[in-house]
């Protein structure tokens, strides 16, 4: 176990190393098993996680992987499709009820919105080792991936700010230098269509390439009743990357990649769960007439009798029909990758890379299930968000052994544009009564004010304005010192020196020209210390102390462009990865203590009262808790090979989080101030999965019938910071039959095909709710997606 703590140092030296694209580390793996996956019972799992390619029992780290065939299982074409929970303490949702960004946790260290231009998450996503800043574009189609490594905990050391949960790595498979590939297709419910190709070419004069293309298209899960507008849950995704890999002479390797993505998709729809849930009088027309067309004091709206309450039921078409365009995210970047083994025991490494992402954000989710009715008012709230980013990264690593010691320094530059202006117009007008309401045309006449606006580009009220900008230079170290004669211990210690500054201008709130701006400086050092001992070959301990944070910034959707500080983290981590049974069962053990301080909590005020000047604003406000967030847990994974072709697996993750009291902004005054409990979000207490493969060989070669199910539970949770109201439980079931590796020509051409389902069992549950409007209206909340279920047929040569 010491021993795997002294690999999972190395093995941080190798994340170090893993910043660099992974095609690069992938290149110089070309001979390695596939890093994603086992190549037969009790072979090891190779990663990347500390820029150095390790066996994953024997890295003192607590990392899970999604492989290449689990991906395929399981029927994984983005980020989002993770959400089901096959990594227990990984958790993937929504940010709002939106795709077109995602929120990613790790461990309870989950953000509640960094769907802004000056702010962060608190878990780095990775692409082939490159930091993705934003979440605006995470969820894009998934190109040819060898695996996802899930490393949880802080990787301050080697990965740098903003992964004080962990990182979520994405490796991407490498050209091979000889031709072959696969080309597959499919088709599904809900009018869903695939189609992927990746081609590897033979090698030309010390090059090799490799294309990558896919597109992925479902229908809404939810109608729209307005003609010609998108429902809900749609989306339609293609994307194409080229690769190449050059060898001019013995040890040196460059790996030049671009790749380019396109991602329409549509929210998931927001329904009314529950109406006037705390029994108020119904203020009836008259009243409302008589009081100026407010709401008397102590009253709820009526309900318009268009409007269902749909409890539990997951709906399938919309009660009320509004325009619902799609949001697009536009993705692209390059990559380069530069490796030059100065000797047999010394290796120097660049990687560069530029990346952008461009949003354009339609969400009508809400309809009439977050608007008060009022009669001949406005309702429906349509936000409009645009967003343009772009980053620069630099990474220098010098990985090398000496003797009895393992080493890995570097250094590291980051530099991020961002700006994003929006708007939130309504979309609809109810009439007199609610019996009937009008679509509102989306270019006005007259002046633009907040109630007349439109949602085309002509006839915006702009809700913000603001431009941010961010550095980071980073030098960090990490070095693994196993003692003369005492080959089981293994000691690392490493650190991480950051200075960040971010600069950002809120020049427009509420159609306003204002001029608020905040600077941010910070100089950070984390440092990380693992003691790892190998108890047997096969049983491998350590303990680990690491530190970690998320930068600072300010929250644009205040009105002052209010800035917050940074959130720290200190992590204590003991572990076990042990192998039984001539290694037929795996089974790793992880338990740790995370002390947060100045936890970065959101307030959201979301004006929903057509009557009043505020409405449709949003407005938010981040502080830093007081005191310390305590974050406790236990991770537990089994994987049991117990007969030929048979494969089982449980994972299971406990997860205590308590925050201390946090003043209230909106309901605080300097004479009384007001601190409330405040929650982590999509952070269940009890999270578990499991899998289940078994394999039937069929023929006199290789073909096999191939059976997988896979299942994962996770308790009620919170789904907003400043809410005690949670979501429901879920129970998530993925199956799949494939006849497999069918041969079709002599050359090794092969054919599998296959009949998938995602959620099997049709399970429904709320994993977003909101009881902010209990007093207005009643509780709003997104479903779980229904049912998929397709047939795929992938050729591969």
């Amino acid at each position: 176990m010491i021993r795997h703590a002294i690999r999972l140092a190395a093995t941080c030296s190798i994340v170090a190393l893993a910043q660099m694209p992974v095609a690069a580390f992938a290149a110089d793996a070309a001979a390695a098993p596939d890093a994603a996956a086992e190549t037969g019972e009790g072979a090891p799992i190779i990663v990347t996680a500390t820029k150095r390619e390790t066996d994953l029992q024997k890295t003192p780290i607590a990392i899970a992987v999604v492989s290449s065939a689990d991906i395929e299982k399981q029927h994984v074409q983005s980020l989002i499709d993770l959400a089901s929970g096959t990594v227990p303490s990984l958790r993937v949702a929504t940010f709002e009820a939106r795709q077109s960004a995602l929120t990613v946790g790790i461990r309870g260290i989950v953000p509640f919105d960094a769907n802004q231009t000056a702010r962060d998450q608190g878990v780095g996503v990775y692409l082939d080792g490159v930091y993705l800043g934003r979440q605006q574009g995470l969820n894009a189609a998934l190109f040819d991936v060898q695996r996802i490594e899930v490393l949880r905990g802080p990787q301050g050391t080697l990965f740098g700010r903003n992964t004080e949960g962990g990182a979520l790595s994405i490796v991407t498979k490498a050209p091979t230098g000889e031709f072959g590939g696969r080309v597959e297709a499919g088709i599904g419910n809900y009018g869903q269509r695939t189609g992927e190709a990746h081609i590897d070419f033979p090698e030309f004069n010390n090059i090799s390439i490799k294309v990558d293309g896919v597109y992925q298209h479902q229908d809404a899960t939810v109608k729209n009743p307005l003609d010609s507008e998108k429902g809900w849950n749609y989306y339609d995704r293609v994307g194409g990357r080229i690769q190449a890999q050059w060898k001019p002479v013995d040890g040196f390797t460059a790996n030049i990649s671009f790749d380019k993505s396109r991602d329409d998709n549509t929210p998931m729809y927001s329904q009314l769960i529950n109406y006037n849930p705390n029994n108020l009088p119904v203020a009836t027309l008259a009243q409302i007439a008589a009081n100026g067309g407010k709401l008397p004091s102590g009253t709820i709206a009526p309900l318009s009798p268009l409007v269902d309450v749909t409890g539990d039921k997951r709906v399938k078409t919309a009660d009320v029909g509004v325009p619902q365009q799609v949001s697009t995210d536009r993705t692209q970047g390059i990559m380069g990758n530069l490796s030059y083994e100065l000797n047999s025991a010394l290796t120097l490494r660049s990687i560069t890379a530029w990346r952008q992402v461009d949003t354009d954000q339609y969400d009508n989710s809400g309809g009439p299930a977050r608007t008060v009715f009022l009669p001949n008012t406005k309702f429906s709230r349509y936000s409009l968000s645009f967003l343009d980013q772009h980053q620069f990264s630099q990474e220098l690593q010098l990985v090398g052994s000496l003797p009895q010691v393992d080493f890995v320094a570097g250094a590291y530059y980051y530099n991020e544009h961002a700006n994003e202006n929006a708007a939130t117009p309504s979309s609809n007008q109810w009439n007199a009564d609610g019996t009937g309401y009008t679509v509102l045309s989306p270019i006005v006449s007259g002046p633009i004010t907040s109630n007349n606006q439109g949602w085309d580009d002509t006839s915006l009220f702009l809700q913000r304005d603001s431009h941010a900008k961010a550095q980071s230079i980073a030098a960090f170290a990490q070095a693994t010192y196993t003692p003369a004669g005492l080959d089981q211990l293994h000691l690392t210690a490493g650190g991480r020196y950051t200075h960040d500054k971010r600069d950002g201008t809120l020049d427009m709130v509420n159609g306003a020209v204002v001029d608020f701006g905040f600077h941010y400086r910070k100089d950070r050092f984390d440092p990380m210390v693992t003691v790892a001992f190998d108890a047997t070959q096969d049983i491998n301990l350590y303990a680990k102390y690491s530190t970690g944070y998320r930068a600072g910034g300010a929250n644009d959707r205040s009105q002052t462009f209010d800035a917050f500080g940074p959130e720290t983290v200190n992590s204590y981590e003991v572990g076990a990865k042990m192998m039984f049974l001539d290694r037929k069962v795996r089974l790793n053990l992880a338990g740790y203590i995370m002390d947060r301080d100045g936890t970065q909590v959101d307030f959201d005020n979301v004006n929903t009262d057509p009557s009043s000047p505020y409405f449709n604003l949003h407005t938010q406000e981040t502080l830093n808790a007081p005191g310390t967030t305590k974050i406790r847990g236990v991770e537990a994974e089994l994987n049991v090979n117990p007969i030929d072709h048979l494969s089982l697996g449980l994972s299971y993750a406990y997860t205590y989080t308590k925050v201390p009291q946090t003043l209230n902004p909106f309901l605080s005054t300097a004479a009384k101030p007001v601190y409330q409990n405040v929650f982590i979000v999509y952070t269940p207490k009890n999270a578990a999965s499991g899998f289940i493969d078994y394999s039937i060989p069929v023929g006199a070669g290789d073909e096999s019938v191939q059976f997988h199910l896979d299942a994962a539970y996770a308790d009620a949770q919170y789904s907003f910071e400043d809410e005690s109201t949670k979501t429901q439980s879920s129970f998530i079931v993925n199956g799949r039959i494939a006849l497999a590796d069918i041969p079709m020509s002599d050359n090794g051409t092969r054919l599998t095909v296959s009949v998938w389902s995602r959620n099997l069992l049709n399970e429904t549950h709320i994993y977003r709710m909101s009881n902010a409007n209990a007093n207005t209206l009643g509780a709003y909340g997104n479903f779980n997606p229904p049912r998929t279920f397709g047939v795929e047929g992938t050729v591969h040569f």
